[in-house]
């Protein structure tokens, strides 16, 4: 008999097909487990997949007295209370690296569609004020990439490619992150410092507590009336009423953003503003990364059911 595994958070079924066909999946649909399933149900569970970046309380965790692994599709893990998780003596595991490259690939996306204004492009061609000669403020020109200075928030697997990417674009790239890398970028020695400096900031750290709103007010005036922020890492790394504070009075130019605050985001301020540009958390949605994704889930899950330590577990 197929091993059981919850599915905590809300996943689209067809991402769970290959983790179907091993285990016996009992699908919570998002909400919390004792609202679907028995208490009964529940008591066999050791294991159980989520997204990263949900909350896992405590008070779900007691509905679970058996619970051993918890796994995490995808590279985030910041939903996880890792001071339960280490009195519950259960192993946490992710996806490192699984889907950096496409993350880093809309992250350029971003960048390109905020700096060379993309939609704005798009809706003057739309609405025939090209054909029709009208003037649009919009289509001013703008900076190039060539000599911009991008600096990378974050210098994991994501702002790695993200670099490698940037530098490409014939930019001059530097980073801060709480440590140094062997990487043939400028190392700034704080947030601050990188802000000054760039055109561009990068926002591709890790969620924590650490991060809660690094990039706040006094961040977002040290990019400048001239700079752009693109973030697909988390939203509570970036203050978001500053963040619009900032766009509306132009004390920053542009925002590309992939991730937000609260998520699903509502039509609200931020939306309603031209010099942004907004994707609904889709960096790392793309065949590729979901079958990498699937195969570290499926590898941690196999390991742990038949006793070993997770394949890819969190440091």
């Amino acid at each position: 008999m197929a091993q059981q595994v919850l599915i905590y958070s809300q996943f689209p079924k067809a991402l769970m097909v290959r983790i179907g066909e091993r285990y016996d999946l009992l699908d919570g649909k998002g909400r919390p487990p004792i609202e679907t399933f028995t208490a009964e149900q529940l008591k066999p569970i050791r294991a159980l997949i989520t997204a990263g970046g949900q909350a896992i309380p405590a008070a779900v965790l007691d509905t679970l007295p058996s619970l051993g692994a918890i796994i995490c599709y995808g590279t985030g893990y910041d939903g996880v209370d890792f001071a339960e998780t280490k009195k519950r003596n259960i192993v946490v595991g992710h996806s490192p690296a699984a889907n950096a490259a496409s993350v880093a690939d809309l992250a350029v996306t971003l960048m390109l569609a905020t700096t060379r204004r993309l939609i704005p492009a798009d809706a003057y061609v739309r609405s025939g004020g090209w054909s029709g000669k009208q003037p649009s403020p919009s289509m001013r020109p703008g900076p190039g990439m060539t000599g911009r200075k991008i600096g990378v928030y974050g210098m994991g697997e994501i702002g790695r490619k993200i670099a490698a990417r940037c530098a490409a674009f014939e930019t001059e790239v530097a980073y801060f992150s709480r440590s140094r890398h062997d990487v043939p970028y400028e190392y700034h020695t704080s947030l601050a410092s990188l802000a000054e400096w760039s055109d561009i900031l990068m926002v591709a750290v890790r969620a924590g507590k650490d991060t809660q709103h690094a990039v706040n007010a006094d961040i977002l005036k040290k990019l400048g009336p001239q700079g752009t922020v693109v973030n697909i890492s988390r939203g509570s790394v970036i203050d978001q009423k500053a963040l619009v504070a900032a766009l509306e009075s132009n004390a920053i130019a542009g925002a590309g953003l992939d991730v937000y605050e609260k998520e699903p985001h509502a039509p609200d301020a931020l939306t309603k503003l031209p010099n942004v540009v907004l994707t609904p958390h889709i960096g790392g949605h793309t065949v590729e990364s979901h079958i990498a994704m699937q195969d570290c889930t499926l590898a941690n899950l196999d390991a742990f059911f038949s006793g070993k330590p997770l394949r890819y577990p969190v440091a």
